[in-house]
């Protein structure tokens, strides 16, 4: 269990180095340059150890190209504009959305059945997302509103269906082309950086390059690809060797709480009541979606419940 706490602590602090890098760089440029980076780094890796990888077929270049798109450009460009005018914790509680999005888009796209308690704890779910929409700061009022919604808020829900989009097709590749996971990953980082940064030059200030403090966009930059993409996604994929992917989800509920510590630690940011009802509300929402694998689970494997 302490293994998994970590994970989602990590994942966390994602969010509060990004708001810190955001203060020395514009989205655009600070997502395409970390992004690119390291998609250069896997793809070099995989170069030195299965070359063989390196033969794809049309259908997985088609699959890795909107992985790219969806996954990588679309998903974090959406969620680091956000977070600008955001607080750090407001958009991980929003982003993790994920799981009743993906139930969604389940039940929509493969015909995924869903009984009464799942369509209860997803009806729970999005109904706790009402108390922290509504509060907002100043700064996240200045991107405007769409009805109730600031933009900010659209934007971090925009990101969270393209990560649940793209990590269906990463699934697809993977499982049904039986594309090397380093490969999809490595070419989609690549192609979705260099599609970021050429976003960038086009909308953003190059003076040489849109960076105010070069050290400190190049410290948050190293943290964020180390952390995320070479620490993160490595530990969840042995995680997920113990503990199943059911329990794995329900965890990820914590990644919120960790956001809202490390805001108000190191940011100063106020986590008020809002968030914590919505927290309550999403929690029993999700516990009532998960109930019945959590359940089977218990009974089948206890280790992993006692956990």
């Amino acid at each position: 269990m302490f293994f998994v706490l970590l994970l989602y602590a990590l994942f966390a602090s994602v969010f509060t180095i990004g708001k810190t890098s955001l203060e020395y760089a514009q989205p655009l440029f600070l997502v395409g340059t970390r992004m690119f980076v390291a998609g250069v780094l896997i793809l070099l890796y995989q170069c030195m150890t299965n070359r063989q990888a390196f033969r794809m077929n049309s259908v997985q270049l088609w699959k890795i190209a909107r992985l790219a798109i969806f996954n990588i450009y679309l998903t974090n460009v959406f969620e680091f504009w956000g977070l600008k005018y955001l607080t750090s914790f407001k958009t991980c509680f929003i982003y993790s959305l994920s799981p009743f999005v993906s139930a969604l888009l389940s039940y929509i796209v493969f015909s995924e059945k869903l009984s009464w308690k799942k369509w209860l704890g997803l009806a729970i779910g999005f109904a706790g997302f009402i108390p922290i929409l509504f509060n907002e700061t100043s700064t996240e009022e200045q991107t405007g509103h769409l009805l109730s919604l600031s933009w900010a808020e659209i934007s971090v829900m925009l990101a969270a269906i393209c990560s649940v989009y793209g990590w269906i097709l990463l699934q697809q590749l993977v499982r049904d082309e039986k594309c090397n996971p380093f490969m999809a990953n490595g070419c989609s980082m690549l192609v979705g950086g260099v599609c970021a940064i050429g976003h960038s030059y086009l909308v953003e200030p190059w003076n040489p390059i849109p960076v105010t403090n070069l050290f400190s966009f190049l410290e948050c930059t190293l943290l964020l690809i180390v952390i995320s993409n070479l620490i993160c996604y490595n530990l969840y994929g042995a995680l997920l060797k113990k503990h199943s992917a059911t329990f794995m989800s329900f965890a990820g509920f914590t990644t919120p709480l960790f956001a809202a510590f490390f805001g108000w630690l190191y940011l100063g940011e106020v986590v008020s009541w809002p968030f914590y009802l919505s927290a309550f509300i999403v929690f029993f929402g999700l516990l009532m979606f998960y109930q019945e694998e959590l359940q089977r689970e218990y009974v089948t494997t206890p280790t992993i419940a006692n956990n």
